[in-house]
């Protein structure tokens, strides 16, 4: 059976509703008691996209607070705590305790607490007195976001700045490794699975593989070994593989436009946990959820929005002919005299007719839904011409450049500010040979547009280090800082940050980052990926470098994007189960979904850090 996040996380997060206890078939504990529901802004945001409010009542959940807000004390109930195990939270948790708040506490943390913030917390609950009001101290391992079957974020803010920033030294950069290995690490307890490692040799992924297998391989040893799946038959055959990049790995899919319905949604409505506001036809916001309950999200989210739009139509008019059949039923047809039998067939007639309304109505809701959403969407395709940005961009990638006259006409007509700085990244990303006069051209068009050139600046940087590191070798003297920086950071996978189009795009316009996974699947010789590191945290530490017993092929990959993820790449990821042989599951997930409009403002923090546009501004980069 695949690897499915979503049904694991809900899973974790009922059993903890439930007082840790086990559960029974029906997904519920034993004994119902009703408790109050304590969390931080982080954790609320883990449950937000699993479990809603109704279902918290279903679980005896009967209040719920955000724990920095003021509360009254509880008698009776279960205080069921889910939180980060920061020093505030705890500093809460027994300000609360010594004010005997409630009953009973259990205390959840998302990630596993320090030792030294549980003796803290030892201390504090006895120096109130209350120390034996806490029942259970739980490590959930649960500090990541589940947004769909297969798709995940690690919901850590900024860290394409923070890993790219020249000016972070090893301490900073440490502390961003281990954030994200203890992610990861969160997301396989979850799961429940031990996977095989592979990744790009040098840079964040590197740094990231090698300590996720060190955490790993000492979690293996403990007495207390959360992977349940065991050394056995089933682990030898059936475990994932983890696939980590960085964003930089190929950096246009973050920033390119994409015509399919779930990306235009994210972009365009900025869809955030599962939820987005568009403007109803009345006036005033609608708010709607898009997840895997809404079965025409589920089936069309991966077509280009034409598609879409014929989908709805056709959905619409199915729906109406329904309506016609249920109303000609309940009619009963001619006029004729009825006897008993007559009686008996209309009553079931309208026994069907009433059953169905149910169904008929939920149908119309869903049609009505998409349709406010693609009215909304078509709105901005129109104004801001992102049907043309799209294919002008995918022409210029598979191309490897534009005309002059075409690249100037789309930077001076319809679009937004980051509609056109996206377009002119696009155009640098894609093109091998830059030609000076013409990028000036691009700059004088993006100041008269009055975009920030920050991230523009920025990556026709990066595109001329990859020459210098090209013509130079690294310990050259005539290397500058900045150059010593990159190779640093990057080793050789800066020069994949503003590759050729060939690098980028097959014919196929299959992403990089897919045909990567592809190949890693496969588990077969390839040039391309034979130098990519190898760890499996089961094997003994000597063989994990040169191999394993585990060599694939694998029919299961988790793919993991540090510095950022976007519905795009996560798309393309699912085409490749329905399109490849081997691989019929792929689990999707990042430091942060980003919008491509939040990523470009990365890029802009970091070009102005390296003086190239002004101050530093204070722009909100809120990924989730």
């Amino acid at each position: 059976m695949a690897l499915n996040l979503r049904q694991k996380h809900t899973e974790c997060i009922i059993r903890m509703l439930s007082l840790n206890q086990p559960l029974n078939p029906s997904g519920t504990a034993n004994e119902e008691v009703y408790k109050i529901l304590i969390y931080n802004r982080f954790c609320q945001n883990i449950l937000s996209p699993l479990i809603h409010v109704k279902d918290l009542r279903k679980h005896g959940v009967t209040l719920y607070f955000l724990i920095d807000k003021d509360r009254r004390p509880v008698h009776d109930v279960h205080a069921v705590y889910f939180v980060q195990p920061t020093e505030s939270n705890l500093q809460r948790i027994i300000a609360g305790d010594s004010r005997s708040l409630y009953d009973t506490y259990h205390l959840n943390f998302s990630s596993s607490i320090p030792r030294k913030h549980l003796e803290e917390l030892a201390s504090g609950t006895l120096k109130s007195g209350s120390v034996e009001k806490v029942s259970k101290v739980h490590d959930q391992y649960l500090e990541f976001v589940t947004l769909e079957d297969n798709l995940f974020s690690l919901a850590q803010q900024s860290t394409y700045v923070q890993m790219n920033d020249p000016s972070a030294g090893d301490k900073e950069i440490e502390e961003i490794i281990e954030r994200v290995a203890s992610g990861l690490f969160c997301v396989l307890v979850t799961l429940g699975v031990v996977p095989v490692i592979r990744c790009p040799r040098g840079g964040p992924a590197e740094m990231v593989a090698s300590l996720l297998d060190q955490k790993l391989r000492d979690h293996l040893l403990s007495k207390n070994n959360l992977f349940t799946e065991g050394g056995g038959f089933m682990s030898l055959f059936q475990r994932p593989l983890l696939c980590i990049f960085d964003r930089n790995f190929e950096l246009s899919v973050g920033i390119q436009h994409d015509f399919r319905y779930r990306p235009l949604v994210h972009d365009v409505l900025e869809l955030k946990l599962n939820r987005l506001n568009v403007q109803g036809e009345k006036g005033g916001m609608k708010s709607f959820e898009l997840d895997s309950s809404d079965p025409f999200w589920s089936a069309n989210s991966s077509l280009e929005f034409p598609e879409v739009a014929v989908e709805i139509e056709t959905q619409l008019n199915k729906y109406k002919r329904d309506v016609e059949e249920v109303n000609k039923r309940i009619g009963g047809g001619s006029g004729a005299e009825f006897d008993g039998t007559d009686l008996i067939g209309n009553t079931k007639h309208l026994m069907n007719a009433v059953n169905s309304l149910p169904e008929l109505t939920e149908r119309k809701q869903v049609i009505d839904k998409h349709t406010n959403i693609a009215t909304a969407l078509l709105g901005q395709i129109k104004e801001r011409s992102i049907d043309a940005f799209t294919k002008k961009e995918s022409d210029m990638m598979m191309r490897g450049g534009i005309d002059r006259n075409e690249l100037m006409a789309a930077l001076k007509g319809k679009g937004t500010k980051m509609d056109k700085l996206r377009f002119a990244i696009m155009y640098l990303i894609s093109t091998e040979t830059i030609n000076q006069s013409e990028v000036e051209a691009v700059e004088a068009a993006l100041n008269e547009a009055e975009a920030d050139t920050s991230a523009f600046q920025y990556v026709k940087k990066i595109k001329s280090l990859n020459v210098s590191l090209a013509s130079s070798s690294a310990n050259s003297a005539s290397i500058s800082n900045i150059v010593d920086w990159a190779e640093k950071l990057y080793r050789q996978s800066i020069s994949t940050v503003t590759a050729g189009v060939k690098n980028l795009l097959s014919s196929d316009q299959k992403l990089a980052v897919t045909r990567t996974v592809e190949a890693l699947t496969e588990g077969k010789p390839n040039p391309k990926i034979d130098s990519y590191l190898f760890l499996d945290p089961r094997a003994p530490k000597s063989s994990s470098s040169g191999g394993s017993h585990v060599k694939g092929p694998f029919r299961e990959a988790i793919v993991f994007m540090i510095g950022g993820g976007n519905y795009g790449e996560y798309g393309s990821l699912q085409e490749l189960t329905q399109r490849q042989l081997t691989v019929k599951n792929v689990i999707y997930g990042a430091t942060e979904i980003l919008t491509r409009g939040e990523l470009v403002e990365q890029l802009g923090v970091l070009g102005k850090k390296m003086g190239l546009g002004g101050p530093v501004a204070s722009t909100s980069l809120s990924g989730h």
